[in-house]
């Protein structure tokens, strides 16, 4: 495994947490729908567990704002740099690719959420399921085809 690809897994990981959410903002925007909690929740829960104090709670809240994107970068940016070492620096089929990243992200993120006890997709309704889908198939689609192109001969 070649440093560069595993640099190339994590643009293409940036490249597809931008694309979710621009869909995760195009969903509010259509649907008049409030910004999800999950991110600053998630923060939360994690500096609670590793028993981080993020100041008082105006400043603290203010962290959780900040931190709970990052975070979400932070998986998208591990999804990419898995999914690299998963391809051995090969190009791979759009829809093939597409699945196994968007699939990917989407199981670490709801795996996570839920073992830190924020959500129970059992509980979720057909429309919150496809309001975690949709934005997961943009991230898969845009890091598989920013991983292709940067797998194309330079020329």
């Amino acid at each position: 495994m070649r440093a560069v690809d595993l640099v190339d897994g994590a643009i293409a990981g940036a490249v597809g947490s931008s694309a979710l959410n621009a869909v995760g903002f195009l969903d509010m925007t259509l649907r008049a729908r409030p910004a999800s909690s999950t991110p600053e929740e998630s923060a939360r829960r994690l500096a609670q567990m590793t028993h981080v104090d993020l100041g008082p709670e105006d400043r603290a809240a203010n962290r959780r704002s900040g931190l709970g994107p990052l975070l979400g970068y932070g998986l998208g940016l591990t999804a990419g740099i898995g999914f690299a070492l998963l391809a051995r620096g090969r190009r791979m089929p759009l829809p093939l690719a597409s699945g196994v990243l968007g699939g990917g992200v989407m199981t670490m993120s709801d795996g996570s959420l839920t073992a830190l006890g924020i959500t129970d997709p059992r509980t979720w309704s057909r429309t919150d399921w496809l309001s975690d889908i949709i934005p997961h198939l943009a991230f898969g689609v845009a890091a598989a085809a920013t991983w292709n192109r940067l797998r194309s001969p330079r020329g």
